[in-house]
């Protein structure tokens, strides 16, 4: 075993296992690549295992831009039971039998009812806040927890295998949605009640978990820097603008590029140098690229 400490910078796939939180994956980015500079685009659950970009060196300042990409988990939702929590690690608070009778159809119906710009009410036991206090904390002291719904985006949801009273499935959906409500809320549609015994997420945007590094295998230098992923290839997903030798010094003292003819967006953009480096991002509005985080220094 080698030691990771002389990776580059950039944005480090990891895959999570079951157990430990987001935060003890960071910590162990940083134990296993020696700095302190390192912070994820996105939490999950310590139940559930898989993708967790994380960001190390001047990259740490680029998380807000992995937030807009879909996810895309594999989750185990058990017919039958449901808990406090809306997942295993709850108490079962509710149960039937009925799901013995249910058919593969009416399953496929009533996930394909998730699908669009849904209202979806987060669980109890949640990290949304409400009047400053974090929803898991009210409960956890007995006390009532009523949220509202929220607009949350499921682009798609397949069924992969049925094995009563268990289903899994896989779901593409925007940021803020929660795969054990669905859960939940599929068995409340079917009658019988539900919960999500298993989450792994295996995508964000175009980052696949299959590329991720290994908790365990941090401390490795070659399968760090292998999985290490260049900022301007991280920001692949935001529109790009080459900046030629004078715009790269206009970017490096942080002043505006007149936009390309051919870019017609408004927001984020990724301004790269010739050689394909990222010298900042800027906002594109009215013609013109203004530099807001710039990672390239004045020459």
């Amino acid at each position: 075993m080698t030691d990771a400490a002389s990776a580059p910078g950039g944005i480090l796939p990891v895959d999570k296992p079951v157990g430990p939180t987001s935060h003890d994956a960071v910590a162990a980015v940083r134990r296993g690549l020696r700095t302190r500079a390192v912070g994820h685009t996105g939490t999950l659950d310590p139940f559930a295992s898989g993708l967790l970009l994380v960001c190390v060196g001047p990259a740490t300042r680029l998380a807000e831009y992995f937030a807009p990409l879909p996810k895309t988990y594999v989750g185990t939702m058990r017919l039958g039971e449901s808990t406090n929590t809306d997942d295993h690690t709850g108490e079962v608070i509710a149960s039937s039998d009925g799901w013995r009778s249910l058919s593969a159809d009416a399953i496929g119906a009533a996930l394909a009812e998730q699908v669009g710009e849904i209202q979806q009410v987060p669980p109890a036991y949640s990290a949304k806040k409400v009047d400053g206090q974090r929803m898991y904390d009210v409960a956890r002291r007995g006390g009532e927890v009523d949220l509202p719904p929220v607009p949350v985006t499921i682009y798609a949801i397949r069924v992969l295998s049925i094995d009563l009273p268990d289903v899994v499935f896989e779901v593409e959906c925007g940021n803020g949605t929660y795969i054990r409500a669905i859960a939940r809320d599929v068995g409340a549609m079917l009658g019988v009640g539900g919960h999500l015994r298993e989450l792994r997420r295996t995508r964000i945007g175009p980052h696949d978990v299959d590329r991720a590094v290994p908790m365990d295998r941090l401390a490795e230098a070659e399968r760090v820097a292998e999985a290490m992923i260049a900022p301007a290839d991280a920001l692949a997903h935001l529109p790009r603008v080459v900046a030629d030798a004078r715009g790269e010094v206009d970017i490096r003292h942080g002043r505006a590029l007149p936009a390309p003819q051919e870019l017609h967006v408004t927001g984020p953009v990724a301004i790269v140098s010739g050689g394909g480096d990222l010298l900042a991002v800027g906002e594109s509005a009215d013609g013109m690229v203004r530099p807001r985080k710039v990672f390239a220094g004045a020459a």
